[in-house]
């Protein structure tokens, strides 16, 4: 296996620059964290508050199974809440809550928020919820989510959240495997397209479950009355006469939560984060990462029910004394293309975290920006827009970058890590040792490795098996990303109840190494670009190619709003790619755009892609948290048996998908 480290001192070049926020140089920090991590987060880990210190910072007896800080002692609510209310910042925003939906707009206090959180911890312990309980929490965009997560985390409970809206059979299975003692729901979530009712979704879990939760915990919203069973009980009579409980100390090394993620095998992984390490990263990550000072508003404009929920709306925040804002809405529809802008000036947001896809959908409603100009005046505290989730397409970022003139930074990370591993470090100067200016952004790269994170890649498509075959330089050569452990703090620690599966997945492929099942290249500058899933890569008559790779071509195209490319089986070439384009309302015809596009792919990349086909659709099938199911498409192109992704946000589109693959031979 060849591998090849991301970081070494190389050569830089200009590109968009940003300017320097701290003393602190990235290249000096980040050598740092990899040749001394127990140094380096010892010292970070002082930021925080411990009730009992600790005297180990970094325990690698039994790799892969790393902890940090294992003998210390500390309270996550502790350290988002308490702390700041003690240092004289109760009456600061913790939380600004804003519904289109129900026309509910919100401030919450840390006072406010500590009240409500240390009441809902004593009504939790009241039913007799103790350290190391678990608790499903199964609810929409409200501040009653983070109520429930923090109070939780007061009393050293395991909170799940699972995503609301999720199928009773997908609940049924977060239930079964996490066995809570009380699960806390709603009675719906709002969307644009209409009311998700909660209460057949969660009954039907609780009849599939063998397992039964002591109680269900229900608030009630004014759009919908959840009917409530003998063994429910309303939100309002659950905190009835509730005393305010204390922060409960627990080690460092405890479960703070499990996130399912799916799973290969159909059954969902439990990704366990534990307290302190979480806690450290995510409060440097805050400052250094994405450039925030307490005080400060940031926006995460995600779900509760996925990573960048957990970490970015609720907890690196409010660890780092910021106020976040908690949307109940879509980049469009709710009521326009214009709701980002709009909530961004409203709050005096310092920094939006959105997805590609978010982006793309307002770029689609709204290509003129009439919106964006309309509150352009007033989005003065905006300084930066972080992109994740998927791959930053490099014609939406250089359309943003240029609108907003603001840097867009695109990073990379997963579930299992649940903090950037690459990125633009926006609280550290990033310019060379030696002063001169850093290379800035790069389009289509997720930037250079966070200090703590050891990139690494394996250059299994650089080497052909065929010592014969001389390499064409047209042909897109990707190797698979791998990160050396130990891994640093905030990381996932285990798999709940699956401790096998977390080393055969992740560990055992590259001993010393954690897989991510990412592909990229690495270029002379140690950027990192994530172009696709390692079984994303398809062999096109001998050339191994990025699917995204053809779709960052194809979203060049000035009439494209978002594309998926996937390769299909062919009994000559292996496989041919098919390609998906959604076009924009003011678009040239379907004829003339499709005809481009095969055209801009041969003169970008080749004739050896041999991209024939182009099909023009309304949609693309994504999953709740805007990720292209290219899998499913890909089997749906193959006529291979496939089962519809839980998390999907509109089943229907598949049908479409379908038709228009029958129309050129395909989905038999």
């Amino acid at each position: 296996m060849l591998l090849r480290r991301a970081f070494t001192l190389r050569k830089s070049f200009r590109s968009l620059r940003l300017a320097p926020f701290s003393t602190k140089n990235y290249l000096t920090e980040y050598q740092r964290s990899i040749d001394n991590p127990e140094e380096f987060w010892g010292e970070a880990a002082k930021d925080i508050h411990w009730f009992k210190p600790f005297s180990k910072v970094l325990d690698r007896s039994k790799a892969p199974f790393y902890t940090w800080f294992p003998d210390g002692e500390m309270n996550t609510c502790y350290n988002a809440l308490d702390v700041h209310v003690k240092n004289g910042r109760g009456d600061e925003a913790a939380i600004f809550y804003e519904s289109p939906m129900t026309g509910t707009k919100r401030k919450i206090t840390y006072k406010e928020l500590l009240d409500q959180v240390a009441t809902f911890a004593g009504a939790l312990a009241r039913q007799g919820v103790q350290k190391g309980d678990r608790v499903v929490i199964y609810m929409p965009m409200i501040p009653e989510t983070a109520v429930a997560m923090l109070a939780c985390a007061r009393l050293g409970a395991i909170h799940s959240v699972v995503f609301g809206g999720f199928s009773a059979q997908e609940l049924a299975i977060r239930i079964e495997d996490a066995k809570p003692k009380v699960v806390l729901s709603a009675s719906c979530g709002l969307e644009p397209k209409g009311i998700i009712e909660y209460e057949p979704m969660l009954k039907g879990a609780l009849a599939l479950s063998k397992h039964k939760p002591d109680k269900c915990v229900v608030y009630q919203r004014i759009k919908r009355h959840y009917n409530l069973d003998p063994n429910d009980i309303s939100w309002a009579d659950f905190i009835k006469d509730a005393k305010p409980h204390d922060c409960v100390p627990v080690k460092a090394t405890d479960p703070l939560y499990i996130l399912y993620t799916s799973g290969t095998t159909g059954k969902p992984k439990g990704v366990v984060r534990d307290h302190g390490g979480h806690n450290v990263a995510l409060k440097w990550a805050m400052q250094n990462v994405m450039g925030m000072n307490p005080g400060e508003t940031y926006w995460a404009a995600s779900d509760f029910g996925w990573v960048v929920g957990h970490s970015f709306i609720v907890y690196a925040p409010l660890f780092h004394g910021c106020a976040s804002v908690i949307y109940e809405g879509k980049p469009v529809g709710t009521p326009d293309a214009g709701a980002f802008w709009r909530v961004i000036s409203s709050y005096n947001v310092k920094a939006l975290f959105t997805a590609p896809t978010a982006l793309r959908a307002i770029r689609k409603e709204d290509p003129e920006t009439t919106f964006l100009k309309k509150y352009r005046n007033d989005m003065k505290h905006l300084k930066y827009v972080f992109v994740a989730g998927e791959r930053g397409d490099p014609a939406t970022i250089q359309f943003f970058t240029e609108q907003l003139q603001l840097p867009l930074i695109d990073n990379w990370w997963q579930t299992e890590i649940g903090w950037p591993v690459c990125s633009q470090m926006m609280g550290m100067d990033q310019n060379n040792l030696d002063g001169s200016p850093h290379p800035g952004i790069k389009l289509g790269s997720a930037s250079r490795p966070v200090p703590g994170f050891d990139v690494v890649l394996q250059d299994k498509f650089y080497a052909s098996e065929d010592k014969e075959h001389e390499h064409d330089p047209n042909e897109v050569a990707e190797g698979s990303i791998l990160l050396k452990l130990p891994l640093p703090p905030g990381t996932f620690t285990t798999l709940y109840n699956n401790e096998s599966e977390y080393v055969s997945k992740y560990m055992e492929e590259h001993p010393g190494y954690y897989t991510t099942g990412d592909a990229g290249h690495i270029d002379d500058d140690n950027y990192v670009y994530i172009m696709s899933r390692t079984d994303d890569i398809i062999n096109v008559a001998g050339h191994r190619l990025c699917t995204g790779a053809i779709e960052e071509v194809i979203q060049g195209d000035e009439n494209v709003a978002e594309c998926a490319v996937v390769g299909v089986a062919d009994a000559l070439k292996g496989h041919i790619p098919i390609a998906f384009a959604v076009l924009k309302k003011n678009a040239q015809s379907k004829d003339v755009v499709t005809s481009a596009i095969v055209q801009r792919v041969r003169s970008h990349i080749g004739s050896f892609v041999c991209l024939k086909d182009v099909l023009v659709v309304d949609q693309l099938p994504k999953t709740r948290s805007g990720k292209i199911v290219r899998r499913t498409i890909q089997a749906i192109a193959d006529s291979r048996p496939y089962t519809v992704p839980a998390t999907i946000e509109n089943e229907s589109v598949l049908d479409d998908i379908e038709r228009s693959l029958k129309s050129i031979g395909y989905a038999k």
